[in-house]
């Protein structure tokens, strides 16, 4: 596995968490630690807290909650496919999150993103507001 270069086991979790890019700053991540939003094997704790391979986290980051399992160290942000090795997903997290996005898809429904009216549309609509205002 990936450890860090100073040959260390463990590591902040504020700065684990920013290294695995769950966020793109380490003070968002100090902020999702001290809100709650981050718990290490079930139990809520400081930012300072050391992680070590084996902890399991939960992280919940905006409508995504993602359980997870540290793999790995490293102290350094590296790409993304390297950052993906410092952990391990569950199943029942991913599956709970692609169904999560499912229902928000269905919920969207067909409406999509709506434009604005072009000035053909707009003259329709002025004229059809004007001749409302008459009947």
């Amino acid at each position: 596995m990936m450890a860090a270069e100073s040959g260390s086991t463990a590591l902040r979790l504020d700065k684990w968490l920013w290294a695995a890019r769950f966020f793109k700053t380490r003070a968002l991540a100090t902020e999702a630690v001290a809100g709650g939003k981050v718990h290490v094997n079930g139990d809520r704790c400081k930012p300072a807290r050391r992680v070590t391979p084996g902890d399991r986290l939960t992280v919940q980051r905006g409508d995504e909650v993602f359980d997870i399992e540290v793999r790995g160290i490293n102290d350094r942000r590296r790409p993304a496919p390297e950052a993906r090795l410092l952990y391990a997903e569950t199943a029942e997290s991913v599956a709970r999150r692609e169904a999560v996005a499912e229902s928000r898809r269905q919920e969207k429904g067909d409406s999509g993103r709506t434009r604005r009216p072009d000035k053909r549309e707009r003259r329709r609509i002025r004229r059809f507001v004007r001749n409302e205002g008459e009947g």
